[in-house]
């Protein structure tokens, strides 16, 4: 009976330690992900935040960001339209800030990151001023520690 004690005890002090990590892990993952997005709409944002970002991407990846895009559909060139539609914005803000309001983990297979963010800028097609100001909620699907879905979210 005692042996089969320590053996039960063994186990779920094992099992505890591995969802400790793995929430690390997960965790990291997000500090990451919110870091490279901040860093890629900075005013002096290069094609090398914007690729750091996008490395932490599977090259499949599926976005939504209501309303407007409503569709999260993974394509084989997800990561490649993503580097389009943000190549074209890169550098438009003369002013970004953002602050990590919440950040929650959900096993090892999605995060959900809440977050305030204001910017200034100048639109590249319009080349009208523009501001905003919001808080949003992404929650990324995680596959083999990649982005692989991205749901963004206005409060």
């Amino acid at each position: 009976m005692k042996r089969l004690m320590i053996a039960v005890f063994s186990l779920l002090a094992i099992n505890s330690a591995q969802a400790q990590s793995s929430q690390s892990e997960m965790e990291q993952i997000a500090q990451h992900y919110f870091e490279a997005m901040v860093a890629s709409q900075a005013p002096n944002a290069t094609d090398k935040e914007l690729e750091n970002y996008l490395a932490l991407l599977t090259d499949d990846v599926g976005h939504q960001h209501l309303p407007y895009q409503t569709d999260d559909s993974r394509a084989a060139d997800g990561k490649q339209s993503m580097r389009k539609g943000m190549t074209f914005y890169l550098g438009a803000h003369t002013e970004y800030k953002a602050e990590l309001l919440n950040l929650f983990t959900f096993n090892d297979s999605a995060i959900a990151i809440r977050y305030r963010h204001s910017a200034k800028g100048i639109h590249p097609q319009t080349k009208q001023e523009n501001s905003y100001t919001s808080i949003m909620m992404e929650v990324l699907e995680i596959e083999d520690e990649k982005v692989a879905v991205i749901r963004k979210y206005h409060e």
